[in-house]
């Protein structure tokens, strides 16, 4: 039975389960960690009843910090630096959505029968799944200072708070620091070892370049319009958000469950660079339409000069006058110059173009879905789709 993929969100959980050809009794487990022994009733073992995989990923991090700050290295003179970095990782790790770590467990569930899957196995693949959090907490304390952004998950960024500063450029390299000291200690014995430093690296270095496209298009104080075309724009998103947000859980995942083909990874990546690619765009469209009591940031797009989706599809659509508009208005730090790019954009009928293009981008999704995932589950595309769909945060 194939659903059209509204329909698939809107219908109840044991319906999308048949949809992705997982039983109902598989659909009990899959949350929970395995069992090595016989399940007692429901979600029962020997008694003690099993957590939720969210729930085993937040018992985790308090593990990590404990290893990473106070065991992992023992030297006394070291006391305050490791002092520090336990109150970064716990400031800046933290929060969000945990969409891009919880992926990965999610990932290999849909890939691995349960039977195959160790609570090591399991184990690990949370560890995975925090180390992309780690990256993710690395990029953001970085990027919130390049871009001067004020608040972060509803608190303010790192660097400015009492005493940080741009001491937070280093606190960043630490949180890349822990990604791969974790790796060695916990995956250095495992088959999939090499292809996750291997990923790990390789989507850091894409996400830099993404980064940098970004930096160097939207310069403060220099405007030029002309750099904000979509070329340039779909260049940016792909690899400063798709690759490491979507592409990198899923292939971690890949990875662990032994799959290792370059043809099934590209296959993957197909449909993950365009969701990855629309999550992007709900990022820049919330940026100025969310409620940042909701999304627990500040937007700043206008202000900073940036090449969002918003500013490119309204130069697409823009009058010689309108245009005249934007560039004396745009990227400026100025209150009234962001209520009158605003009301450009309203008049422009953004928020009814941004909705049309939501819903061009799940067709697109779906197409790609049917075309390039003839070999792997289906349910791991679809996961990701519930999560960013009609969001808003």
């Amino acid at each position: 039975m194939r659903l059209p993929l509204r329909s698939l969100f809107n219908a109840p959980r044991t319906i999308r389960a048949v949809w992705r050809g997982v039983s109902r009794s598989q659909l009990k487990t899959t949350s929970l960690l395995t069992c090595p022994s016989p399940l007692q009733g429901d979600g029962v073992c020997d008694g003690t009843p099993l957590r939720s995989d969210p729930q085993l990923f937040e018992a985790q991090f308090d593990e990590l910090v404990t290893e990473l700050a106070e065991k992992d290295l023992a030297d006394p003179a070291l006391a305050d630096a490791l002092s520090r970095f336990r109150e970064v990782l716990v400031y800046n790790s933290p929060g969000g959505k945990r969409n891009r770590g919880l992926s990965v467990i999610a990932s290999l569930r849909d890939l691995l029968p349960p039977g195959e899957l160790s609570q090591d196995t399991v184990r690990r693949a949370l560890l995975v799944g925090w180390c992309i959090e780690l990256l993710q907490a690395f990029f953001l304390v970085a990027d919130d200072i390049m871009d001067a952004s004020v608040t972060r998950r509803g608190q303010p960024c790192w660097y400015k708070k009492d005493g940080i500063g741009l001491d937070a450029i280093n606190d960043s390299f630490l949180l890349e620091a822990a990604i791969y000291r974790l790796l060695r200690r916990h995956c250095r014995d495992q088959p999939y070892y090499i292809h996750l430093l291997e990923l790990f690296t390789e989507i850091s270095f894409q996400t830099e370049l993404g980064q940098a496209l970004d930096l160097m298009t939207s310069t403060p104080g220099q405007i030029d319009l002309n750099r904000f075309t979509l070329e340039r724009y779909k260049a940016i998103v792909k690899y400063k958000t798709a690759f490491y947000s979507f592409y990198l859980p899923v292939a971690a995942a890949m990875y662990i469950a032994g799959i290792v083909s370059e043809e099934e990874h590209n296959n993957a990546k197909h449909i993950l660079l365009e969701m990855g690619e629309f999550f992007q765009i709900q990022d820049d469209y919330l940026d100025c339409y969310g409620d940042p009591a909701v999304t627990g940031k500040i937007g700043t797009d206008i202000q900073d000069n940036k090449c969002s989706w918003l500013v490119v599809t309204a130069l697409e659509n823009i009058t010689p006058e309108q245009r005249a508009e934007l560039k004396e208005c745009y990227g400026r730090h100025d209150d009234a110059c962001v209520e009158k790019v605003k009301k450009l954009y309203n008049d422009l009928q953004m928020p009814t173009l941004y909705h049309k293009y939501e819903e061009d981008s799940y067709l697109r999704l779906q197409a790609l879905i049917s075309c390039h995932a003839k070999n792997l589950p289906h349910s791991i595309f679809l996961n990701f789709a519930e999560k960013i769909y009609k969001r808003n945060k």
